[in-house]
């Protein structure tokens, strides 16, 4: 057994891991640091999706503060047309490869150990161990600082889940891994495909199923459940489009302080054009933050079997048993497992503790700059109180009611954020945050753009009340009548 010393012990090299890296390394110049992770390279869950992922939201600010990933590049074509790139799944890996291998290692005060697994301790243990995963080779840390767990949120992709249902022996189940491969196999290219899930996962497979010549009618698709989603319009960072991103900060403070519960609060944001919803006849039951655009919405609108009879619980060589009843299939379906949980639904904790660091988001729905922002606290603040009082965790929604205690949250952190100076100074300068910079650069001679800002100030000063209202009222709906 090796035994090693180091300031920080970062569990995980995914996007929080080296987000935080990144931004400690540079503000604290004498911290050493160790990074563990079960991977064979840095990237996280990046290495096990499908090849044709890609950002939800504009590369412009995604990945590590102190390297731009992606060329800033408009795309003039496809459903994307007009807005700034989004990073395939191979390039977010190249680019963390490039941040591990080109920063953080030369750095001289990074050491990290790929395929290799932390040993969480148990009882009375608190030693920190980790085992090469080929070797089985044990190794000790003692850390002088903190451990950081960048593991607590986990993403589960499809390529590394195990289904919950049942499964025939004659059932043709693939996950979306599989799907470019094919074209190997040409006589036995299915002739009917069923997507199962409801999640951004089970979206971009039918975008991409359409895309790559699958028939609409050749495609069905189980959805438990319909979702509102962020339209990628209001998420670009840059002066060019400070309209359509003020524009939606603002119909969304509008609406936090208009709405009278929180299905108007969604039906206003759509009649702004801040939210998106596939079938327009429908009222969704789920928001995750997927962000999507008009182009993919008509894309996945053009799919018409659309099965929402919850759940699959099994699926056999004629169909499938949903938890609301039978649904007959051809026996040649391929079906394309979707129903991996994105981001695991945990109960937040306070992300300073003693003798360690549990990064969340801060600002939802931004995992990397919520890390930098953590990695900048460790390094300029002394109080974990402080600390703590500065990052308040923000619980991912997984219902609509739980939307306006999250934009509450986000609101609370970025009002004490701007009452710091020196936090307010480092967010400008943060390719993370992407829209401070935005906002610093307009001149006080631009009207247009100034009277926008004057309404996003006068509605999320309004907004307060009304989101302690909406939240009251989605508390009362969760509490069991009481019997008579």
């Amino acid at each position: 057994m090796t035994a090693f010393e180091t300031d920080y012990l970062i569990i995980g090299a995914g996007a929080v891991g080296l987000a935080f890296a990144d931004t400690l390394i540079d503000e604290d110049p004498d911290c050493d640091i160790i990074i563990v992770d079960k991977h064979g390279q840095p990237g996280g869950h990046w290495n096990d999706a499908y090849s044709f992922v890609a950002l939800h939201q504009p590369s412009a600010f995604y990945g590590v503060n102190s390297m731009e990933l992606g060329s800033g590049r408009v795309d003039d074509a496809g459903y994307n047309k007009g807005y700034l790139e989004l990073a395939s799944g191979p390039e977010v890996t190249g680019y963390f490869h490039k941040v591990m291998h080109q920063k953080l290692i030369p750095s001289g005060r990074v050491r990290y150990f790929p395929m290799s697994e932390y040993h969480w301790p148990h009882g009375d243990d608190d030693a920190h161990r980790f085992t090469h995963i080929l070797s089985g080779e044990e190794h000790s840390v003692t850390v002088r600082k903190r451990l950081v767990d960048a593991t607590y949120f986990a993403t589960s992709v499809p390529s590394t889940h195990t289904p919950k249902f049942a499964i025939g022996d004659d059932v043709r189940l693939v996950t979306p891994n599989d799907l470019p491969h094919l074209w190997k196999d040409p006589s036995n290219i299915p002739q009917k495909f069923c997507i199962l899930g409801a999640g951004k996962t089970a979206m971009d497979v039918g975008v991409w199923l359409r895309n790559s010549g699958a028939p609409a009618d050749a495609i069905s698709w189980v959805c438990p459940r319909a979702s509102w989603l962020l339209n990628r319009a209001c998420t670009q960072p840059g002066i060019e489009y400070f309209n359509q991103a003020m524009g939606g900060q603002v119909a969304l403070a509008k609406g936090l302080a208009e709405a009278e519960d929180v299905t108007d609060l969604f039906h206003r944001l759509e009649a702004d054009g801040f939210m998106l919803r596939i079938d327009k006849e429908l009222e969704p039951q789920m928001f995750h933050y997927a962000t999507i655009s008009q182009g993919e919405v008509e894309i996945l609108a053009g799919i018409d079997d659309v099965i929402r009879m919850g759940r699959v619980e099994s699926i056999d060589a004629s169909g499938m048993t949903l938890a609301e009843g039978r649904r007959d299939m051809p026996a040649d379906t391929l079906y394309i497992d979707c129903t991996a949980t994105a981001v695991e639904l945990r109960e937040t904790v306070p992300m300073f503790q003693p003798g360690k660091i549990v990064p969340q988001m801060a600002r939802i729905p931004q995992p990397a700059f919520s890390a930098a922002l953590c990695a900048y606290l460790e390094a300029h603040r002394d109080d974990d109180t402080e600390r703590n009082r500065l990052s308040m965790p923000v619980k991912l929604p997984d219902t609509m009611d739980q939307y306006p205690a999250a934009c509450m949250a986000n609101m609370v952190n970025q009002m004490n954020w701007g009452n710091e100076g020196d936090i307010r100074k480092w967010m400008i300068a943060s390719r993370l945050d992407g829209f401070s910079a935005t906002v610093a650069a307009v001149p006080p001679s631009d009207k247009e753009k100034g009277a926008l800002l004057m309404q996003l100030r006068k509605y999320g000063q309004a907004a307060g009340p009304n989101i302690g209202k909406l939240i009251m009222q989605a508390q009362a709906a969760q509490q069991p009548i009481p019997a008579k």
